[in-house]
């Protein structure tokens, strides 16, 4: 099987923030130009008479969302271009800061811990709020959407029966007996081992290290039992597919991760932030679990087609 879609999500959490550009740019998985021009735009002139450019970070989902951005905005007449795969978070973010981007799709909780790494917020509410003043003056975030995509607990049906688990409260009380699989990671970040312990005070059997962010390792192991709690992306097509059960966070261990996009203040003009908030406004979790499904499956769409579908089935373009 290839490599699961959001395998490289873990890669803009736990980039430096040192990272000088010129590395991060050689290090990303992309074209040897990362900036170079993705998606064309039509002949109709955009706000600042320019294009704007939609940038995506160096996953499928990212580049899926950016897709949906720019064909919303060419829609309404406002022109734009995509530069996919340009990185992890302390590129593009510094692409945005630079003017290379105009628009790049994030995630709320993440960003936040990005520009404040002493943050204590938990709530989608409360790193909503919390964001817009931390962000430098020139940057902007707009509405965040419904759809989510951050870390989850994941058990078969059939461990769920057996332990009658439904949150991380009940996990914590068998988690003796359980075997936790998750990138090698996950057993120091605070959201990991130390927050299921802190929060839950679960400590598990035993912690398996897997190598592919939740992807088909990580999904066998937990199908044949080897591992019985898995850390998989809530977006990701396969939970369910294998009618998994993501156990319910009462604690807020995992923070929000709403999808929001950061803009430039200067090029993003309000009409261009009336339609990308109108994107955000239906863009839900299951819509991206269809999404990523529709590209990284048997469908094997483009990014730009499988975006082009939805806006269409939305209303947000013809």
């Amino acid at each position: 099987m290839t490599q699961h879609p959001l395998t490289r999500r873990k890669a803009l959490a736990a980039a430096a923030a040192g990272l000088g550009l010129t590395l991060a740019l050689s290090a990303c998985g992309g074209s040897s130009n990362p900036l170079s021009t993705g998606s064309a735009a039509p002949a109709s002139s955009g706000g600042a008479g320019k294009a704007l450019v939609i940038g995506s970070a160096d996953f499928t989902e990212s580049q899926i969302i950016a897709e949906l951005y720019a064909g919303a905005l060419n829609a309404a007449g406002v022109q734009a271009t995509t530069k996919p795969n340009i990185g992890a978070r302390e590129v593009y973010y510094k692409a945005v800061q630079d003017g290379s981007i105009d628009v790049v799709p994030d995630y709320t909780g993440n960003l936040l811990l990005y520009v404040d790494q002493k943050a204590t917020q938990v709530s989608a509410a409360d790193i909503a709020g919390a964001l817009p003043g931390k962000l430098p003056q020139g940057l902007a975030i707009l509405d965040p959407a419904k759809a989510e995509d951050k870390d989850a607990m994941v058990v078969t049906k059939a461990t769920a029966a057996k332990y009658q688990l439904k949150s991380l409260e009940d996990m914590a009380k068998v988690c003796g007996d359980l075997v936790i699989g998750a990138p090698a990671t996950f057993e120091k970040r605070a959201y990991g081992l130390p927050g299921l312990k802190d929060k839950y005070g679960c400590a598990p059997k035993q912690f398996q290290p897997m190598s592919d962010g939740g992807g088909p390792v990580t999904l066998k192991a937990l199908l044949s039992n080897d591992i019985q709690v898995a850390d998989i992306f809530t977006t990701t097509p396969s939970i369910a597919d294998n009618d998994l059960v993501v156990l319910d966070d009462p604690k807020n261990n995992f923070i929000a991760q709403q999808v929001v996009p950061l803009v430039r203040t200067d090029t993003v003009t309000d009409k261009a932030k009336s339609v990308l908030n109108a994107v955000s406004k239906q863009l839900t979790t299951d819509d991206l679990v269809n999404l990523n499904r529709a590209v990284s499956g048997n469908q094997k769409q483009s990014p730009a087609d499988a975006a082009k579908a939805w806006l269409k089935e939305k209303g947000l373009a013809s």
